[in-house]
C-alpha cells in the first residue's frame, strides 16, 4: 500500500468498480481499501445521518459525501474521479496493484476490435485469476470499452444456464458498465454527482463470502408509481418474498477445491422455491469440501440480536433494503493445523469474535426507500416495528436452525 500525497489528493481519487458487489442495481465503487461509495439518494443520506444508536452495529459506517465527475485524459480515456470534501481530504490508502483495473484491462484486450462482447475463452479466466494476484495496474478504466462492450455474458441470464463459477464476481462490473453508460449519455462530462462514502464491510476478509438478501414482504417505497408498485408486487408474489419475507438478491461463496467464487445473481434468487431457498442457504455455507458448521451458531446469534433491534424500532419500514451475511472463505486455522478444533487452534484477531466463535458479519444496506416517523417528506407514517422485515428474519433464523439440526 502507498499513501497518496496531498498533491495527488488535490487531483482527485480515481474510482474503481467494487469487485465484491453481489447484488443491487446502483454501481458501488471502491474509494480506498476501507471505503466504498455509491450514488447519493437524499432519503438514504438522511437515514444514515439520523441512524438510531442500536442499529449502528448492523449498518456500514457512514463517512460523509464526495462529488464525482467524469475525467478524460490526453488519450481520450474516461474515468470516474472523486473530489473529497474538505473534511475528507486526509491521506488515504491507495492500492498499487488494482485487481479491478487489471480485470478491465484483460477484458479490453479480449474484446478490442471484436465489435461486441462474447464469452471469455477458458484461458482468459485463468489469466483473470492470475491478474487478481500478480498484475500491477498500469491504466485506469477505458470508457470506450465500457460503452461498446457488454459484460452481461459474464453474469448469467435469467435461465441460469451460463457458467456460475468465477475468479471474481462479475455483477459489480455489470452495474459499473450500466452506470458509466448512463453518465456518458445523459450528462455533460463536467457534471458533478454526489456520492455517499461508506465503510467497506468486507475489507478485512481474504475471500469474502457474501449473501445479499432482499428483506420483507414488500419492496416498493411509498413514493413508487402505480406501474412500479405493480411490478414489485408481482416480483414478491412470484418469489420467496411473499411466503418467507426474504429472497436471495446475490451471492458469492469461495470454493476452496476450485480456488474461485461460485456466484449467483438476483435472477437466480427470484426463481427459488422455499426448498430451493433452503438449499441455496446450505450452498452458501459450503466451501466445496465441507459445510462450514462453525458459522451457524454465530450467524444465528447475530440475526437474533438484529431481530431484537428491529422489534424496538417503531415506525421504521425498510422497504427494498437488503441484508448482507458475510464470512471469510479462507479455511480456519484448525483445518490447517492437524485437525485441531477451532477452540484449540490459535486464531488471528480478524477472524474471531467474542467467545471464540467464528467471525460472521451481518449488515443492513440500501435505505433509499426506508421511511420512519420524522423522515423528510414521508408519504405515510406507520406504527410499530416493520412486520415484513421481522417475518423474514424469523424465517431465516428458523431455516438456519433446521440446517444445524440436520448436521
Amino acid at each position: 500500500m502507498v499513501v497518496q500525497n496531498s498533491a495527488d489528493a488535490a487531483e482527485g481519487v480515481h474510482l474503481e468498480p467494487f469487485l465484491h458487489q453481489v447484488g443491487g442495481h446502483l454501481s458501488v465503487m471502491k474509494y480506498d481499501e476501507d471505503t466504498v461509495c455509491k450514488p447519493l439518494v437524499s432519503r438514504e443520506q438522511r437515514f444514515y445521518e439520523s441512524l438510531p444508536l442500536a442499529m449502528k452495529r448492523f449498518t456500514p459506517q457512514y463517512k460523509g459525501t464526495i462529488t464525482v465527475h467524469l475525467q478524460k485524459d490526453s488519450l481520450g480515456h474516461l474515468s470516474l474521479v472523486a473530489n473529497p470534501l474538505k473534511e475528507n481530504r486526509e491521506p488515504f490508502k491507495a492500492s498499487t496493484e488494482s485487481a479491478a483495473v487489471a480485470i478491465w484491462q484483460t477484458l479490453q484486450q479480449t474484446t478490442t476490435g471484436s465489435g461486441g462482447a462474447g464469452p471469455l475463452p477458458p484461458w482468459r479466466h485463468t489469466q483473470l485469476a492470475h491478474s487478481l494476484q500478480d498484475s500491477p495496474a498500469t491504466a485506469f478504466l477505458r470508457s470506450k470499452f465500457h460503452l461498446s462492450t457488454s459484460v452481461s455474458s459474464l453474469v448469467g441470464d435469467a435461465t441460469g444456464n451460463q457458467a456460475e463459477r468465477r475468479s471474481f464476481n462479475p455483477w459489480g462490473l455489470h452495474c459499473h458498465q450500466a452506470h458509466m453508460t448512463r453518465l456518458c449519455t445523459e450528462y455533460p462530462e463536467n457534471q458533478r454527482h454526489r456520492f455517499l462514502l461508506l465503510e467497506n464491510v468486507v475489507s478485512q476478509y481474504k475471500y469474502p463470502c457474501i449473501l445479499d438478501l432482499k428483506m420483507g414482504t414488500r419492496q416498493h417505497g411509498d413514493d413508487a408509481s402505480e406501474e412500479k408498485k405493480a411490478r414489485h408486487m408481482m416480483k414478491c408474489a412470484q418469489s420467496t418474498s411473499a411466503c418467507l419475507g426474504v429472497r436471495i438478491c446475490g451471492m458469492q461463496v469461495y470454493q476452496i477445491d476450485k480456488k474461485h467464487f461460485l456466484c449467483k445473481d438476483k435472477y437466480y434468487g427470484r426463481k427459488l422455491s422455499v426448498e430451493g431457498f433452503r438449499q441455496a442457504l446450505y450452498q452458501f455455507l459450503h466451501n466445496g469440501m465441507r459445510l462450514r458448521t462453525e458459522l451457524l451458531e454465530p450467524m444465528q446469534r447475530q440475526l437474533q440480536a438484529l431481530l431484537s433491534v428491529i422489534r424496538s424500532q417503531s415506525s421504521y419500514r425498510f422497504y427494498s433494503s437488503s441484508l448482507l451475511i458475510i464470512y471469510d472463505g479462507q479455511e480456519p486455522l484448525d483445518r490447517t493445523l492437524g485437525g485441531l478444533h477451532p477452540q484449540e487452534a490459535p486464531q488471528p484477531a480478524h477472524s474471531s469474535s467474542a467467545g471464540g466463535l467464528a467471525k460472521v458479519d451481518i449488515r443492513m444496506i440500501d435505505f433509499a426507500h426506508t421511511t420512519y416517523k420524522g423522515s423528510w417528506n414521508e408519504h405515510t407514517t406507520y406504527d410499530g416495528p416493520d412486520p415484513g422485515y421481522i417475518f423474514g428474519l424469523e424465517n431465516l433464523i428458523q431455516i438456519l436452525q433446521v440446517i444445524q439440526e440436520g448436521q
